[in-house]
Formats: C-alpha cells, structure tokens, sequence
C-alpha cells in the first residue's frame, strides 16, 4: 500500500504518526481540549458483566495504529503545518475485495483553522488512496452539529449521502453522522487539484 509514505503541498505536510511525536501531539491536544471534546470518540459503558474497555495511551495508540497500517488496514498520519505538528489524520476501515474503500477521521488544531490546512491534508490523502493504493471509494462521517468539519468535504465536493443514527459513541453518547462519499471516478483530474482550482488567487496553504 505504499506505507510508510509523505505527502505534502505547500506549507501543509503529513507523514506517519511516530512514539518521539507524544509532547508536541499532548501539547496540541491540551490547548485543544474544549474545541476538540464535543467530537472526540468515547468508550461506550460496558454490557452487564462486560470488561471495562480503557482509553489507550499514546504508545499503545501509535503501536495499534502501526500495526493496523502494516497489516494493510489503516493509514495513519499527523499533519504538520509549516514545520509544526497541527493536528492527525486517518484513513481507518480499508477494506479490499469488492469494495476497495476506506474512511477519514481527522482533527486539527483551532489555532491553524480557516487557513486551508485540513482540506489540504484530506486532498493529499484521497489523491493517495485512489492513484497508489488503490482504494475506490473515502467516506468521511461527520455529526451534524459539526459545521467546521463539515465545510472541510463541502469545500472539496464530498457528496452527501444521509444520515447513520447512533452511529458512533461521541463525547459520551452514541451520536448521529452525516456520511459523506467521494469516488474516484469522481475526481479524475485529483481533489488536489480540483482544490487548488476552488481558490483561485490563494496561496497553497
């Protein structure tokens, strides 16, 4: 699949999530923590008499998320924004056979945002995934109530394709999701492309 690999244009660049990143990524999530909690995944309560399922800590969350890429399964990257780390993202879920398809999760530091960095990062990743590692399909779910994160697959031409309820236990409940879906017959000339295109006179940020 082409993994390990780095992507970049401009001042936007990813590369794969790495044990040395722990500081800079704790620190971006500490300033981040009320921006970024109304989205982030929860552990569900367990069933009766179920095992207590615990949030991993960062090794243990690098080394799944290492494990998942070499097996295939998962792509997984922080992105960096001049040099500076800013944010991760993740293609999760591929699935080959019949389906070739893969989902986006992401999140990026407020500090950077409205500046172009996560439509850029999704671009780069969705151009990856369609023309090397040969996925057909990238759904990005989003909550409804999530409106920056929903301007980031509007700005790149995401179709919407309904609502999953209860779909994914967030913030501590099990919340709805808005499915987005893009194709590769959809973006022939690249969503790099098509997105550069969308901001005419803009620099590559």
């Amino acid at each position: 699949m082409s993994w390990p690999v780095e992507l970049a244009d401009g001042d936007v660049s990813l590369r794969p999530i790495k044990l040395r990143d722990q500081r800079a990524w704790r620190e971006v999530n500490r300033r981040n923590r009320e921006w970024l909690r109304p989205w982030e995944a929860t552990v569900p309560p367990p069933a009766p008499g179920g095992p207590v399922a615990q949030r991993p800590t960062y090794r243990q969350m690098v080394r799944h998320l290492r494990a998942e890429a070499n097996a295939g399964r998962m792509l997984p990257f922080v992105i960096e924004y001049q040099g500076r780390l800013v944010g991760q993202l993740t293609v999760a879920g591929i699935t080959w056979g019949s389906m070739c398809s893969g989902h986006i999760g992401y999140w990026v530091d407020r500090d950077v945002a409205g500046r172009g960095v996560m439509p850029t990062a999704v671009a780069l990743v969705v151009d990856h995934c369609f023309r090397t590692v040969g996925l057909h399909r990238i759904e990005v779910c989003i909550r409804p109530e999530n409106a920056p994160s929903r301007r980031v697959v509007e700005k790149l031409g995401f179709r919407e394709e309904g609502l999953r309820p209860r779909y994914l236990h967030i913030d501590g409940a099990w919340r709805d999701h808005l499915v987005f879906a893009l194709t590769a017959e959809e973006v022939p000339e690249g969503l790099i492309s098509r997105w550069h295109q969308a901001r005419p006179g803009t620099a590559r940020k």
